[in-house]
């Protein structure tokens, strides 16, 4: 699977060391030294995935993000820091970063959450496609799976590529109870790295962008002391009886 990547990393070696492996497996890359110039390269042309450090020259890495997820851009945005405390990790979560790497990391765990990224948020270009999955549809929100698209009540909703997987895999079951443990295996790459906290952040961000009174959930509720599940729909029934 080659894609356009951009590397926004203002240290020359790590920027031609991930160059090197990402072309080493196909991949055409853009490099860029600082936050500035990488806003203005996603304008210019959007890349299918975003490699993004931290610490950066003129406009940080989280500024950058800020920016992009404001103006609506949905690529893939992998981030590289040298920060290693939970908040950090958090923070970068709630601005929608899809993954985060500490440094030092290796380029081929690297190479391997790049695989998995755009496995995930490209469609592939096979004549024979699979069969679509079907629409989920949970009270006024919709889940369509194959055009990677959420609406509540006919509006479209913004989701980052590790809020989409969260919320289609609760809305697959309504009613089920899913732990920390199982939302962060959607997630894939987060698990080793960061606890259950992350989990809590999508929530919560989910939550503010698709439940009328997020202080006040109806659809993604709270099961205390074990995790969340997707509001069950109400039966004819269970309202005669109460």
């Amino acid at each position: 699977m080659c894609a356009l990547v951009m590397i926004a990393e203002d240290d020359e070696k790590q920027a031609e060391l991930v160059r090197r492996y990402l072309e080493r497996e196909g991949h055409s890359v853009t490099l860029v030294r600082d936050g500035r110039a990488a806003v203005e390269a996603v304008r210019r042309r959007p890349p299918d995935l975003l490699v993004l450090d931290v610490m950066m020259p003129k406009v940080d890495g989280l500024d950058v993000l800020r920016i992009l997820r404001a103006e609506e851009y949905g690529l893939p945005v992998l981030m590289l820091t040298a920060r290693s405390t939970e908040d950090d990790l958090l923070l970068g979560l709630d601005l929608g970063a899809d993954d985060y790497m500490t440094k030092p990391y290796s380029p081929r765990e690297l190479m391997a959450r790049v695989r998995t990224l755009l496995r995930r948020t490209r469609a592939p270009a096979e004549v024979s496609a699979p069969p679509a999955e079907p629409v989920l549809t949970v009270g006024p929100l919709v889940v369509n799976p194959h055009r990677h698209e959420v609406t509540v009540g006919g509006a479209r909703i913004d989701c980052t590529p590790g809020e989409f997987r969260i919320l289609a895999a609760m809305a697959a079951e309504p009613g089920r109870v899913f732990t920390r443990k199982r939302l962060l295996e959607e997630l894939h790459g987060f698990a080793r790295y960061i606890g259950d906290r992350t989990v809590d952040v999508h929530i919560m961000n989910l939550r503010k962008k698709i439940e009328p009174a997020p202080r006040r959930p109806a659809l993604l509720l709270t099961v205390f002391g074990v995790g969340y599940k997707m509001a069950a729909p109400e039966r004819k029934t269970d309202r005669a009886r109460a």
